[in-house]
């Protein structure tokens, strides 16, 4: 009877433990659209096995800007959740405010500084302690081609340089196609402008001009040649192009209406959803010239700072989730963007992930691995806004010079 009521007392200590370290984890964020649903079930799933309390504030619409609004509003009222998904600068000038929690505990416990190239661990970084933790990789860089409609056309490989592609276009368009599907809105006009920058001035030029802002750089001849090829790639799309989605554009592309697309990996995911197979019905390659560099976009959640200690200890097992194989894999496998660890299992990857995972890790360790400044992982929010406006002012606008173009793009650079 003693033997017993002592094992009842060490279970009854034991779960009281465990009831004393589980807490609760609300997390705010932006997945809200099918696969990426999907997703955040799954990393609920896992913290929630470890005993914790997943407490959902998902925010639809805005690409984020409605996240991030009502997250302004939370924390002002000191009313933090525990985790927000926000990326590039912003988590930098979230740290500025003293809110964020210093989570380098559990990145030193998961080995984050070896699993993540430098240039990404940064971003998620303030004064050299962890305060975010990154979910995944969109390769923005990417160019989407319709296999049929190149044969049709009579072009024989993917272009690899602008020279080739332009030739590439001239054919597609004699044989009565769109050359390029583009979808007249400024990020999109931006996204298809960096691939250009990155293609013909490469990775350092990018890095000068675009990401450090330098003048020299941007008021180069490289930048002049870059502007001419973003200018006759304008050539090559339609005339309805003007305010369309770019999900609309690559439907473009899987109904064999057009031959290429500049886009993220995003794109993928319609491809797929259109039962279209990487290698046979459509190719995907880095943009030209680009082959040896890689623009990044990778999605992040911040920790905000908790009083209570199961909560913290909630908020340290989400931050190892996010980081963990099991999530990567899950997540990006639904995403179409591949996982942020440098050491994944590509296996039940398809070829355009598996290619993206491998110039990832290679570009690691060239330096060929830049943030993309089109989708907000460079610069601050008011210069990305005002060269964005330059950009597209430029691409819409054919009475702007190759000239003016170069100094409006120079002066929106030095927005404050």
């Amino acid at each position: 009877m003693l033997k017993l009521s002592k094992l009842a007392q060490a279970v009854t200590l034991m779960l009281a433990g465990s009831a004393a370290l589980a807490g609760e984890v609300e997390v705010l964020h932006y997945w809200t659209s099918g696969g990426e649903a999907k997703s955040a079930a799954e990393l609920k799933k896992i913290v929630q096995s470890k005993g914790h309390t997943w407490k959902d504030f998902a925010v639809a619409g805005g690409g984020g800007d409605n996240a991030a609004t009502v997250l302004k509003s939370r924390v002002v009222a000191g009313n933090a959740p525990a985790a927000a998904q926000v990326k590039g600068p912003a988590i930098q000038e979230w740290a500025v405010e003293g809110v964020l929690a210093n989570i380098d505990e559990t990145a030193k416990a998961e080995k984050w500084d070896s699993l993540l190239p430098k240039v990404v661990a940064d971003v998620m970084k303030y004064k050299g302690n962890y305060v975010a933790a990154p979910v995944n990789v969109h390769r923005v860089n990417w160019m989407w081609a319709n296999a049929a409609v190149l044969k049709k056309a009579g072009v024989a490989g993917t272009p690899k340089t602008w020279d080739e592609f332009f030739a590439a276009a001239e054919k597609v368009k004699k044989a009565g196609l769109i050359a390029v599907a583009h979808g007249g809105q400024n990020w999109q006009d931006f996204t298809t402008f960096e691939s250009v920058a990155l293609g013909v001035g490469g990775a350092k030029f990018y890095d000068d001009a675009l990401v450090k802002l330098d003048q020299k750089a941007l008021t180069s001849p490289t930048m002049t040649k870059v502007l001419e090829t973003f200018r006759k790639i304008k050539g090559y799309t339609d005339a309805a192009a003007p305010g369309r989605d770019w999900n609309l554009a690559t439907a473009m592309v899987i109904q064999e209406k057009a031959a290429f697309q500049f886009m993220g990996d995003w794109a993928k995911g319609e491809f797929t959803a259109a039962g279209k197979v990487p290698g046979k019905d459509y190719i995907c390659a880095a943009a030209p010239g680009t082959a040896n560099a890689f623009t990044f976009n990778v999605d992040s959640f911040v920790m905000f700072k908790l009083k209570d200690a199961s909560a913290q200890k909630a908020q340290a097992d989400l931050a190892a989730a996010i980081m963990g194989s099991q999530f990567q894999e899950i997540f990006n496998l639904n995403k179409g963007s591949i996982p942020v660890r440098l050491n994944m299992d590509m296996a039940k990857f398809d070829d355009c992930a598996k290619l993206s995972a491998k110039d990832f890790v290679e570009t690691a360790k060239t330096g060929g691995l830049v943030p993309s400044v089109a989708h907000e992982m460079a610069i601050k929010p008011a210069v990305q806004g005002a060269i964005k406006d330059a950009v597209s002012q430029f691409w819409n606008d054919e009475k702007v010079s190759v000239a003016d173009g170069v100094k409006n793009i120079a002066k929106a650079a030095t927005t404050k």
